[in-house]
Order: structure tokens, then C-alpha cells, then sequence
């Protein structure tokens, strides 16, 4: 008998405040392990020109994704500026269920629904190595005025304080480190990157002040 057959897969679970790297570190990981599966997002909102229904996002109109709400098909779903986002929850059941291990991309308050409808799953949290350098991303996109900047980064210092509810911590200060401690995570060598490191305290301090 397979794996497949007879062992559960593993969700893991990526979240970190905007201006991080955590779609860089992501994409990085999904190269390394092309068996990974990545979660496709439902969104309400318009497909950009570059985009493909069923391979960046699932788009649909509001009416049919509060149709699934209604009908409890989503792990987590939110409303951001006005979109709809949402996981599904037979998408990553079918996955899990045939063995294979699947990575999500989301948002705090995502990672919150999907720890309560799945608690074993596996939360990882992406940190910037200080404030400076989450600002310099943000201001690195080179899209946005000073004051949407200034937004952003209140939001995204708003966000780190959510780091204690998720297993893991990884701090973006050199890009191919953080994608092996990323990497070492999914593939199960991750223990010494636990989230109660004294360094991930130490910082998350600095940050917030």
C-alpha cells in the first residue's frame, strides 16, 4: 500500500504582514518541491489580464461565493477592500485525503478559521528583520504614494502582533536562509524554528515599539 493510501497529507499554513517577501519565499518553495500542492483561491474581484481562472484564483461572481458561504464550502473567507477571498474546503479535503501536502497562502485572520476547522494543521509566520526593512519593501513596489505607504505599514506592524498564535517563525533577513528554514519546515526538520525562539521575541519587540 502507498503513502496515498493509507497517510493523511499535511496543510501548511503561511501568513506574514504585507512588504515581508512571503509571495517571493512561497514561490521559491513551491520550485524546490513541485509535489506540493498550492491552494487556488475563490475571489469576487476582476480577473487581471495576466490571470487564469482555475490557475491564480477561481473568480466568480459575489452572488455564487455567498451562495458557498451560505453553504459552508469555505475553510476561511474574508472581505478585503470590498473583494471577496476564499479557500475551499472540499479543494483542500480532496487533496489532504489523497495524501499529498498542500501550502496555503493567507492573511492572520484566515490562518484563524482554517486553525479552528483544521488544528492540525501547520502555521508558519513570516517576519521582516526590522521596520526599516519592511518600509523600504513597501516602498520598493515604487505603486504606491507616500500615504497609502504609511497605511500599509501600519497595518502590516498591526498584523506582526498576531505572531504568537502560529507554530512557526521565519525571519526574512537574507532571502535563501529563509527559504531553507521554509523548506526545512514542510519537509518536517523545522523544530528549531518554533515560534517561542528567543530571537523571534527580541525582535517582534523591536518591531513593535
Amino acid at each position: 500500500m502507498t503513502a496515498s493510501q493509507n497517510k493523511r497529507g499535511k496543510l501548511f499554513v503561511v501568513a506574514a504582514p504585507s512588504g515581508t517577501g512571503k509571495t517571493s519565499l512561497v514561490r521559491a518553495l513551491m520550485e524546490k518541491m513541485p509535489e506540493l500542492r498550492f491552494s487556488i483561491s475563490y475571489t469576487t474581484r476582476a480577473k487581471r489580464e495576466n490571470e487564469r481562472h482555475g490557475h491564480d484564483y477561481f473568480f466568480v461572481p459575489k452572488a455564487e461565493f455567498e451562495r458557498m458561504i451560505a453553504a459552508g464550502e469555505f475553510l476561511e473567507h474574508a472581505n478585503v477592500y470590498g473583494n471577496f477571498y476564499g479557500t475551499s474546503r472540499e479543494q483542500v479535503e480532496q487533496v489532504l485525503a489523497a495524501g499529498e501536502n498542500m501550502l496555503l497562502e493567507i492573511d492572520w485572520q484566515g490562518a484563524q478559521q482554517i486553525a479552528r476547522a483544521l488544528p492540525e494543521r501547520r502555521s508558519i509566520f513570516i517576519l521582516p528583520p526590522s521596520r526599516a526593512a519592511l518600509e523600504s519593501r513597501l516602498r520598493g513596489r515604487k505603486t504606491d504614494s507616500d500615504e497609502v505607504i504609511a497605511r500599509r505599514l501600519r497595518a502590516s506592524i498591526e498584523d506582526l502582533s498576531h505572531w504568537a498564535e502560529f507554530d512557526y517563525v521565519v525571519i526574512n533577513d537574507d532571502f535563501e536562509r529563509a527559504a531553507a528554514e521554509l523548506e526545512a519546515i514542510v519537509r518536517g526538520a523545522g523544530e528549531h524554528l518554533r515560534r517561542d525562539r528567543p530571537e523571534v521575541r527580541q525582535l517582534v519587540a523591536r518591531l513593535l515599539e
